[in-house]
């Protein structure tokens, strides 16, 4: 009754489900199927679009078919079976949609990891089965789908662990290496065989599924003969992109990055970084200001005067308006504080090249060998950083997200958006 179904990318369990749910309404008189995962509004460029794609892949058109995405749903005209789509947080609107007339055969839950990262784990999954489970003891399926956290102890990796003891359940974990190869194409093929070369361990989370472990240093791809970099003088940078860390006690940093279209990267150009714990001596928000437009000044003399992109730490109003007060031609934003996506896009650069330091962001530099996780977070099975030596890294990673539109574009095509 069970169904955990694992992968790396590319290891097409979200083909298997699809294929599974559509070939359902249509052979199975009577016949339900819902499909969750844990946000609503993540459906539709999901298992919603991967259903629709089955119906061709199972010799089908989707003129049998009624397809509509308020409700969203897919109906198959012969019988009048249906999908659901839901997420966990309007189940009860689902619920009330569903002919009583069909049974539920087999209910979905995409991207699991969601529900324990972001819901109550293993108690809302309970839940959910009893609300579909109900009168479908003849034929009645959960299909759990996700790609396993890199920490063996993470929730959901626990979860996997206690459900295979028991005899109702099976767990299948496929890869991109038990594909066809003429289903995937070479140039899959080739960006796996990419990142194997950049960074193994990445390789082996990102594309084999393995829980691979968390290592204490965040940011162990770092390699300073290969991301730092003396620059001189360029034409090559199209705007500048500066990320902004503030600290009253703590340090203050600005760090000044250069996107470089021509290579493909961000180029770190110039840090500025001030401690007013370790000087004795606090700067008022006007002071900060005052360095920036004269760092700011400085790169235009070395660099050319070209846009200015400013994200800066969403605390740090005072100095946000100080500094546009002074810099009137920057464009200023506040900073998406998303730590473990930030993490992960930085980490990203840094594998494949496209995230360079220079010479003189010395802080920078010596927080990426600092920069960890707290171990007894992974024991707990999260990954929280250490509130240490991260004064840079969240400045860099500031700048990151902020331009991580730009930046995707610039790494191999299959590792410019994150795969669901």
């Amino acid at each position: 009754m069970h169904q955990i179904l694992t992968s790396g990318r590319a290891g097409t369990k979200s083909s298997c489900m699809a294929i599974l749910a559509d070939y359902l309404i249509v052979a199975e008189p009577d016949t339900a199927v819902v499909v969750m995962r844990k946000h609503h509004n993540k459906l539709r460029k999901t298992v919603y679009k991967e259903c629709i794609r089955a119906i061709q892949r199972l010799g089908l058109k989707k003129s049998q078919f009624k397809i509509t995405k308020s409700p969203m749903q897919m109906t198959y005209l012969a019988n009048g079976n249906t999908i659901y789509f839901t997420g966990s947080d309007s189940i009860d609107d689902t619920k009330g949609m569903i002919d009583e007339e069909r049974s539920i055969r087999m209910v979905v839950l995409d991207e699991l990891t969601e529900f324990f990262d972001k819901g109550e784990g293993a108690e809302e999954l309970s839940n959910i089965e009893a609300t579909f489970v109900r009168g479908n003891d003849n034929f009645f399926r959960m299909l759990y789908l996700f790609n396993p956290p890199k920490n063996p102890k993470a929730p959901v990796n626990e979860w996997v662990r206690m459900m295979e003891k028991r005899s109702d359940c099976i767990h299948i974990h496929s890869s991109y290496k038990d594909v066809p190869a003429e289903w995937l194409g070479q140039k899959l093929i080739d960006a796996a065989n990419q990142m194997a070369e950049a960074d193994n361990k990445m390789y082996r989370w990102v594309w084999l599924g393995e829980a691979v472990g968390i290592d204490d240093l965040i940011y162990y791809m770092f390699d300073p003969d290969r991301h730092i970099r003396h620059i001189g003088s360029t034409d090559n940078y199209a705007y500048y992109a500066i990320g902004v860390d503030y600290g009253q006690m703590n340090a203050t940093t600005y760090q000044v990055f250069g996107m470089d279209m021509t290579n493909k990267c961000m180029q770190g150009l110039d840090e500025y970084y001030y401690s007013g714990r370790d000087t004795g001596r606090q700067k008022s928000p006007s002071d900060y200001a005052k360095d920036f437009r004269a760092m700011l000044d400085t790169l235009y003399e070395t660099h050319g005067r070209k846009r200015v992109y400013v994200y800066i730490d969403p605390s740090a109003k005072g100095l946000a308006e100080e500094i546009k007060r002074i810099c009137p031609e920057i464009v200023l934003r506040n900073a998406d504080n998303t730590v473990t996506e930030g993490i992960n896009r930085v980490q990203k650069l840094l594998s494949y090249d496209a995230l360079f330091l220079c010479d003189k962001q010395k802080n920078a530099e010596s927080e990426f060998y600092l920069y960890g996780y707290d171990p007894d977070s992974i024991d707990r099975g999260l990954e929280k950083p250490i509130k240490e030596h991260d004064h840079a890294m969240d400045a860099i990673r500031y700048a990151v997200m902020g331009q991580w539109r730009t930046m995707k574009r610039m790494l191999p095509y299959l590792e410019r958006e994150d795969k669901e």
